[in-house]
């Protein structure tokens, strides 16, 4: 039989010292070690990882909405254009309304770099459902004198029925725009559909769908031109121009249009681009968005706390635990690395179910709103990315608390 001592004495390892060394944990040792308290405390876990579940879903579905609704007004502005100018007519000098001249769009279409151009104006006259509605229930639906070829203008599409042509815009004749539509009950336009304008019935030919970038048409009732200054006691003068652009031209014709409507008084003359109304929109969502990916940081702030609190009692509730794996050759580090995992998977746990309800909830919203739906992925980096810094962080102080007891006082703790 070999004796240890003389082995030892000529140089070869010492079996009983080599026995008594600490094992070292694998990747699936530690992970199945640091499960142990979430498997055994269920409840605590999911209760714990709810906190951090909720400041996460907060910020993917911040920055999913964002993100969906940028993609759908870069879809719209695609769509429609950027190259669309309104003019309107502003105030003179007296700060009295000033009016636009009748020939006004026969001027703008001499201009150099113009597509199209059309016009309405303001008609003195309120529509009605029926006979029988009360005077004061207009819904704030505007009656406006058009011309055949606003459509082409604006970028407008039909819904449903037809535009005016030249022989339409003579007779009593409508088309609504779709808010109209739906505040008077229109379903579809028909020979039978027919609307109380202007103390006479008006039968109702087409329907357009929502415009964009001219959002106040919507709310608008179209009748053609002439008939308006027949029977409405419309007095001709034009309330907005609509402007099509060609693209390369914006800025030139842009700076034209006041002196061309009005050569006397081109201060009185306002020229708006719809599209910049848009972006502004776009910009004060974002700013909205940093408030609310703020208040999503606060909740996962209130999170991370949640879990050092769950961590620090699952540590003086599992002293025995650590006193008997220390008192079998459980090193510090091994004990640190127990809960620090376990502090991680906590956290992840709650990550996941927040980067899935985040992505729920941006979805639900989309497409309520018939927004394309868009969460981006570097969202989704940042929230898992998030939630293992604060499992880390947060099961730090917990993890070296438990490492520091010693094997003889967590076994003597009751």
């Amino acid at each position: 039989m070999r004796d240890p001592v003389t082995a030892a004495s000529r140089g070869g390892p010492d079996p009983v010292e080599h026995d008594l060394r600490p094992a070292r944990l694998r990747p699936l040792d530690v992970a199945r070690v640091g499960a142990i308290g979430l498997r055994t405390r269920p409840a605590r876990a999911v209760l714990s990882a709810l906190g951090i579940a909720i400041g996460i879903a907060a910020m993917v579905a911040v920055v999913g909405i964002t993100a969906s609704s940028r993609l759908d007004l870069a879809q719209r502005l695609e769509r429609y254009g950027t190259n669309l100018l309104t003019v309107t007519a502003g105030v003179d000098l007296k700060g009295d309304p000033a009016q636009l001249p009748a020939e006004a769009v026969d001027m703008v279409a001499r201009v150099a770099g113009v597509e199209h151009v059309s016009a309405t104006g303001q008609v003195k006259a309120a529509v009605y459902r029926t006979d029988r509605v009360p005077v004061g229930n207009t819904n704030g639906i505007a009656v406006l004198a058009a011309r055949t070829d606003l459509r082409a203008a604006v970028g407008a599409a039909l819904a449903d029925g037809a535009w005016l042509n030249p022989a339409t815009e003579r007779t009593t004749a409508v088309v609504l725009g779709a808010t109209a539509a739906r505040y008077l009950g229109i379903g579809a336009p028909g020979p039978d559909t027919r609307v109380w304008l202007g103390g006479q019935w008006f039968t109702v030919i087409g329907v357009l769908a929502p415009v964009p970038l001219a959002a106040e048409l919507d709310s608008a009732a179209f009748v053609g031109a002439p008939v308006a200054q027949d029977q409405l006691g419309f007095d001709g003068h034009l309330t907005t121009v609509y402007t099509r652009i060609a693209p390369g031209s914006i800025d030139e014709v842009r700076a034209k249009l006041g002196r061309t409507v009005n050569p006397s008084h081109p201060n009185e003359v306002r020229v708006e681009r719809p599209s910049d109304a848009l972006r502004v929109k776009a910009a004060t969502d974002r700013t909205f968005t940093a408030l609310l990916l703020g208040l999503g940081a606060v909740a996962l702030l209130v999170g991370g706390v949640g879990v050092a609190n769950t961590m620090i009692i699952s540590v003086l509730e599992r002293r025995g635990e650590i006193g008997w794996r220390r008192a079998l050759g459980a090193t510090k580090g091994q004990i640190r690395i127990q809960f620090l995992t376990e502090a991680i998977l906590l956290s992840a746990l709650g990550g996941a179910g927040g980067v899935l309800l985040g992505v729920a909830i941006t979805t639900g919203y989309a497409l309520s709103q018939g927004w394309p739906v868009t969460v981006p992925g570097w969202a989704q980096g940042v929230a898992v990315g998030a939630t293992l810094a604060i499992g880390g962080i947060a099961g730090l102080y917990p993890a070296i608390r438990a490492a520091r007891l010693a094997p003889t006082e967590a076994l003597a703790l009751p």
